[in-house]
């Protein structure tokens, strides 16, 4: 852990003169493998770095848990600290050593919120980790179903099964985020479809509402 990677969390490289900085190794890591921009990631400080710094080459670089500064940033609710135009879906798709890509990130943390809606598309909400858990599952389950755009969120969508043969609607009506889904939506399809153990997603709701009364 250098005085860059002290100086990157904490807001302050700003402080440090342009010509240390153009000397310095930048993709020096930490014993867990962090450069100073998943330090500046994961403090909230990507947007006090110096212009100039920041590149793609640079975010797509892995600590040992194989996260991007992507998945750091999203982790930690700051990536709308980067610059929009390196928010693409090849940094979108990105896959740690357990397989999550930074829309698991922020679907788990409850960030979905700052990743582009245009990013937000069949393709980077039905990736899936290595424990069969996708962004899709996660959004539904940490009520963000409604930051997913309406033309998104389809029936196929819906349908999406992890390892346990839940879809994403078991995990809303599991956590009462059923409200979130339109009523379009909620088809006989979609809510009387049964996960591994059976469970349709109707009987999960009943189940809940009566549980917490």
């Amino acid at each position: 852990y250098t005085p860059l990677h002290s100086a990157a969390g904490s807001g302050h490289l700003g402080q440090i003169p342009p010509a240390v900085l153009l000397a310095a190794d930048l993709a020096q890591k930490t014993h867990l493998g962090q450069t100073i921009f998943h330090e500046a990631a994961e403090h909230g400080a990507l947007d006090r770095m110096p212009a100039g710094l920041i590149s793609l080459e640079r975010l797509l670089d892995k600590n040992i848990s194989g996260e991007t500064v992507f998945h750091v940033a999203a982790l930690n609710g700051h990536l709308n600290q980067l610059p929009p135009e390196l928010l693409t879906e090849e940094a979108m798709l990105q896959t740690t050593n357990a397989g999550d890509t930074p829309v698991h990130s922020a679907a788990i943390s409850g960030h979905l919120g700052q990743i582009p809606p245009g990013l937000l598309n069949a393709r980077t909400l039905t990736v899936a980790s290595k424990s069969g858990f996708t962004p899709i599952h996660a959004a539904a389950e940490t009520g963000q179903l409604d930051k997913i755009p309406a033309a998104v969120l389809t029936v196929e969508l819906l349908l999406t099964r992890n390892d346990n043969g839940d879809t994403p609607l078991h995990a809303a009506a599991f956590e009462g985020h059923l409200d979130q889904v339109p009523a379009t939506l909620l088809t006989a399809e979609t809510i009387e479809t049964r996960n591994y153990e059976g469970l349709t997603v109707s009987r999960i709701a009943v189940d809940r509402k009566f549980s917490h009364q």
